[in-house]
């Protein structure tokens, strides 16, 4: 379905025209820098389109119509989608509320609209909301930055898919500033039910992209087929069919992060199962339609639990080690090897920061001054910073192995371990939540906050390093977005402490076991077998669950705008391929810096543009920004929009030139501002 508004200038020509495919918080945050940018809209005025078959706003994965019993994972205080005066961009800031100021306001009476009161009364700003709220937040602004438009921008929602992007000629000018007379393309973007809407912007921003299965996942499908067994390959969690896990079933689970998380609380709580308080913590009661869920992971734990205090400043630490200009230094002409020259540095910033934290405001648990040991740190080699002679000088320094930074003993807290059976693992891992709930609770550890703040310093200064082309597509796609995004998300990106709590009663009351690390799965006379090289024994199940998101190979991408631009060389995919000259699959999509669409032949498409996690060097796609933090999400929507305003003037110059042929202006027809 299809809202229309159709306009023009008074020499009878279009307005430029300007087409989003893909109606998701990406495309709200431009459509905010467009209106916050407005002196920059050409005078006649803009037609904008957007396509996306959920509502424009939260789009698909923060859509309303899902189950409100999923949350977030960042308190309300951590989320906005308005730039602040941290924002460095050539735009204006137009300031807006983040999460918990909106809940606390203006958002107050949208919940109550929508039978949310008991939500809007209890809310507060340390609160992990629930992503109907988030989705109402994120509507809100939309319709609030549509109100701020001038009203020569028309804006039309598209409740359907797009199905093809592709050129179609206009005479009379180039929009990307050739001069009139030339003949240039438009672009043609065909719905699902055959409208096509002729463009002359395009932005790509449809955010995950489904992708075909891969050939293992196939193979577990065909499995589960022959034996009568339940499969559930990767996806986004509020898009999954889970009904065909019966009560009572056994059922193994590969990823312990927050996809297991959402499964663990729709089968539980979504089926009917409640947790009650009590002297000695949660207790669940089972709605008595309820799995066996038997879970592992390639560490074997779950995510660690959200911090549980603040530390006050809300201001990001600037890098000491991990900087810009250190990333410089290893040469202009070719990208820093990850390994060798990235990761040593990330290694010693974060150890300052845990370091400098513990002694400034820990200072009776430690031997030494922060400046002797700060000298010491600032003196020793970034590869040594793991060896063992400053590991020696760390432990007379620092008493408390509970103080010391080991980050290789983080990330993997079970390595070197082996256990009897699954028992063993089991206390093991109790004992292993148990011990970071309480402890992402203290102050006391505060260091471990520091750590958090340094990960999210460090974050940007790679996602810069990635734009910019500092790091090369085998580095960013094996260890960007694999090892140092899958530690980050470990320690930074976990679930709110709740569930954790709610994990443990539910292992309490026999419905979730754990399958231990590096966990592998096969088909065995007709059953899925779990086991783990670290545990003795294995589990039989009757379904098996890929509890993540897909890894981002567009090559694979369902989506037909996608596949049909990939075919026919419109856009390209990165070629990637491992050391060992391994195939790593098609990656992302290529964009220039501007982000502008790159072609097969590696031109640039001058008036399409990509954004989003599936893009190369798009910013700001792993989650909502935190406020303060200019984050690089806002800056470069800045840089798009503005761009977009001054090629829509370029097009709208074309488009008003007089017609030789015409002695006299045309009345300006009617024009309707349809939002």
């Amino acid at each position: 379905m299809s809202a229309r508004s159709t306009s023009a200038w008074s020499n009878g020509a279009e307005k430029p025209s300007l087409v989003f495919v893909g109606g998701g918080p990406r495309t709200v945050s431009l459509m905010e820098r467009i209106a916050a940018n407005a002196d920059l809209i050409p005078a006649g005025g803009l037609d904008v389109h957007i396509v996306d078959p959920f509502p424009v706003g939260g789009g698909r994965i923060w859509r309303r119509n899902q189950s409100p019993l999923l949350w977030m994972n960042s308190v309300a205080k951590d989320v906005t989608v308005f730039l602040d005066e941290s924002v460095v961009c050539a735009g204006p800031i137009v300031p807006g509320p983040p999460l918990d100021q909106w809940v606390a306001g203006v958002g107050r009476q949208v919940l109550i609209d929508n039978g949310l009161r008991a939500a809007a009364d209890a809310f507060k700003a340390h609160d992990f909301a629930s992503r109907e709220i988030q989705s109402l937040y994120l509507s809100w602004t939309f319709e609030s930055v549509l109100s701020s438009l001038p009203a020569s921008v028309t804006v039309t929602r598209h409740l359907q898919r797009a199905v093809s992007v592709r050129e179609t000629l206009l005479t009379g000018g180039s929009p990307d500033g050739a001069s009139a007379g030339t003949s240039s393309a438009r672009q043609a973007v065909r719905l699902a039910d055959g409208t096509a809407l002729t463009a002359d912007l395009v932005v790509l921003a449809q955010g995950y992209l489904d992708r075909h299965p891969t050939r293992a996942e196939k193979e577990l499908s065909a499995a589960a087929s022959e034996h009568d067994l339940v499969y559930i390959p990767p996806g986004y969690t509020a898009d999954v069919d889970l009904s065909g896990l019966r009560p009572g079933a056994d059922v193994l689970v590969r990823g312990f992060g927050l996809a297991f998380i959402d499964v663990m609380v729709l089968v539980f709580e979504g089926r009917g199962g409640r947790f009650v308080e009590g002297h000695e913590g949660l207790t669940y009661l089972p709605g008595g339609a309820e799995p066996v869920l038997h879970v592992g992971s390639r560490r074997g734990v779950p995510y660690h639990a959200k911090l549980g205090y603040s530390l006050g400043s809300a201001a990001p630490v600037p890098p000491v080690y991990f900087t810009p200009a250190a990333l410089e230094s290893f040469g202009p002409d070719h990208p820093a090897d990850f390994r060798t020259q990235l990761w040593p540095l990330i290694v010693k910033e974060l150890t300052a920061v845990h370091y400098r934290r513990l002694f400034e405001f820990h200072a009776e648990r430690t031997r030494v001054g922060w400046e002797e040991f700060s000298a010491v740190l600032d003196r020793t080699d970034p590869t040594a910073v793991t060896d063992q002679d400053f590991a020696d000088y760390v432990a007379s320094a620092v008493p408390d192995p509970a103080d010391r930074f080991d980050l290789a003993a983080i990330d993997r807290p079970l390595a070197g371990r082996e256990f009897p059976d699954h028992g063993a693992l089991a206390d093991a891992l109790v004992g292993e939540i148990s011990a970071d709930l309480a402890r992402r609770a203290d102050p006391a550890y505060s260091p471990d906050h520091a750590v958090f703040n340094g990960l999210l310093t460090v974050y940007g200064v790679l996602a810069g390093a990635v734009v910019g082309g500092r790091v090369s597509a085998q580095d960013r796609v094996q260890r960007v977005e694999g090892a140092f995004h899958g530690l980050f998300s470990f320690l930074a990106s976990g679930p709110p402490p709740r569930r954790l709590h709610e994990l443990l009663a539910l292992h309490r009351a026999g419905f979730i076991d754990f399958v231990g690390p590096d966990m592998q799965v096969r088909v065995e006379n007709g059953r899925f077998v779990g086991s783990s090289p670290a545990v003795a024994g294995t589990v039989e199940a009757d379904a098996l669950i890929d509890a993540r998101l897909p890894r981002p190979d567009v090559r694979a991408a369902s989506d037909p705008v996608i596949a049909r631009l990939l075919a026919d060389g419109e856009v390209a995919a990165e070629d990637l391929v491992a050391e060992d000259g391994r195939s790593l699959g098609g990656g992302q999509l290529l964009a220039d810096a501007s982000c502008r669409a790159v072609r097969a032949d590696r031109t640039v498409h001058p008036t399409r543009f990509l954004l989003g996690p599936s893009v190369s060097g798009s910013a700001g796609s792993a989650g909502f920004a935190r406020p303060g933090f200019n984050g690089a999400g806002f800056r470069q929507n800045d840089q798009v929009a503005r761009e977009l305003l001054r090629l829509a003037a370029v097009r709208g110059m074309v488009a008003t030139a007089p017609d030789p042929d015409t002695s006299s202006p045309l009345k300006e027809s009617e024009s309707s501002h349809a939002r």
